[in-house]
């Protein structure tokens, strides 16, 4: 894979992942204390090829990319399901556990967050209709959706926020849902 943009992963173990599944450059973040050092240095690979922040399917990757786009504009977002980086023994996760194929996937369907001034398209009702919010499989449907979309696992009001922020069009959606809905007849 050629990557013009900058990876950011969160430690040594994931720079390693990257580097022998795509060969590009990364920033580690070395956890989620993230230093104001290692934003500045973010911020200035944004300015000179661009930023693709791929951290980890928990909490504290969730931490890092929220840090990150609050203080560096732009960047793009790869994400790659829980299932993924879950370690061979059971015991980790992360994208150091994550097969090269799937780490190559998960580049090549990046997303930049687009303006805060966006038109919603799927409404909270469109989610409560297709069972991704008040329903007893609601997480299971949201987890499997952030899957199919490549945008990461979500809470009900996270992933209202991220099909915006993605703008994800309603006839990705309807595609999604009805993927979704094809899965769920056949189980």
């Amino acid at each position: 894979m050629d990557i013009q943009e900058i990876i950011v992963v969160e430690g040594k173990d994931d720079t390693t992942a990257v580097k022998r599944a795509t060969g590009a450059d990364t920033i580690e973040t070395n956890g989620s204390a993230i230093s104001d050092e290692t934003l500045r240095r973010i911020a200035h690979a944004q300015k000179k090829r661009g930023v693709i922040v791929f951290t980890d399917p928990d909490y504290p990757g969730r931490r890092i990319r929220a840090i990150i786009e609050e203080r560096v504009p732009g960047v793009k977002h790869a994400f790659l399901a829980k299932a993924k980086t879950i370690a061979k023994n059971g015991k980790g996760l992360g994208i150091e556990h994550a097969c090269d194929a799937d780490i190559r996937e998960a580049l090549s369907n990046v997303y930049t967050l687009a303006d805060s001034k966006i038109e919603e398209q799927i409404t909270l009702e469109d989610l409560m209709t297709a069972k991704l919010i008040g329903h007893p499989q609601s997480k299971i449907r949201r987890d499997r959706l952030g899957e199919i979309l490549n945008i990461g696992m979500t809470n009900g009001k996270q992933l209202h926020k991220r099909l915006m922020m993605f703008q994800i069009t309603t006839l990705q959606f309807a595609q999604a849902i009805q993927a979704l809905d094809q899965e769920d007849t056949h189980v």
